[in-house]
């Protein structure tokens, strides 16, 4: 079976339409969308639509849980508090009740099994929405973070927006990267397809190219809060601009 894992949307449905042409292009046999769908991107509607059209498994984010019930003291820098808050009621601005509790009962992990491969994916941490795992963390984090909760072989998530495979203790890590902002540089769309035949497990992380010029646009088109920065954002692929 081949699994594409796809994560970190963020309301970047441009992007997203090019991975879901790519992922029909690889032939692959089923979807798991591991959170952050909507917020902080021109499109939140249409990205939701764009998610539910799979009819498949969906996981939640951080983000999701912003839209649902707004960013909390603490888990942002203060200084940003208000805005970040400001960007969450735009985006509930831009859906309906029907989306917003479709983000509210989402899960927040899941487990899968392959030919006797098994898959423990989630957005951040199995016990987090929020906590940061970077792709630089020493093997004692990932497996204290990561790996504990629930054996697999396999562990997947997004949150973090950089892409990388890492081997711990036997133990395959992926992080998918972002669809909708990426962080580490490079202005592709990412996402990860797992791949199992005859026991055998390959992995990967594909890079999708899409118009970028759009989605930038769109900031200033749908008159978004905090529009300067986040086209910045996209435009470099990195928060460090």
């Amino acid at each position: 079976m081949k699994i594409a894992f796809i994560s970190d949307i963020h309301g970047n449905a441009i992007a997203l339409e090019a991975v879901l042409k790519d992922i029909e292009n690889k032939h692959v046999d089923k979807i798991v969308v591991l959170g952050d769908l909507a917020y902080r991107g021109p499109e939140p509607k249409r990205s939701i639509e764009l998610v539910k059209g799979l009819n498949t498994t969906v996981i939640k984010g951080n983000a999701d849980e912003w839209i649902v019930r707004g960013v909390n003291q603490g888990e942002v820098p203060d200084k940003v508090l208000d805005l970040m808050n400001e960007e969450r009621d735009w985006s509930v601005s831009q859906i309906d009740q029907a989306d917003m509790d479709y983000l509210a009962q989402l899960p927040t992990e899941i487990t899968l099994e392959d030919e006797g491969i098994k898959f423990h994916a989630f957005h951040a941490t199995p016990t987090s929405l929020f906590d940061v795992v970077l792709p630089d963390a020493a093997d004692s984090e990932l497996e204290s973070k990561l790996i504990s909760a629930k054996d697999a072989d396999v562990y997947l998530y997004g949150h973090i927006h950089k892409a990388y495979i890492r081997y711990v203790q036997g133990k395959t890590i992926i992080n998918l990267g972002s669809i909708g902002l990426p962080f580490d540089g490079v202005t592709k769309a990412s996402y990860a397809i797992v791949n199992v035949k005859d026991g055998i497990l390959s992995t990967s992380i594909e890079r999708v190219s899409y118009d970028y010029q759009k989605t930038i646009d769109l900031y200033d088109t749908v008159n978004y809060p905090n529009t300067s920065m986040m086209k910045n954002i996209v435009k470099s692929a990195s928060i460090n601009n």
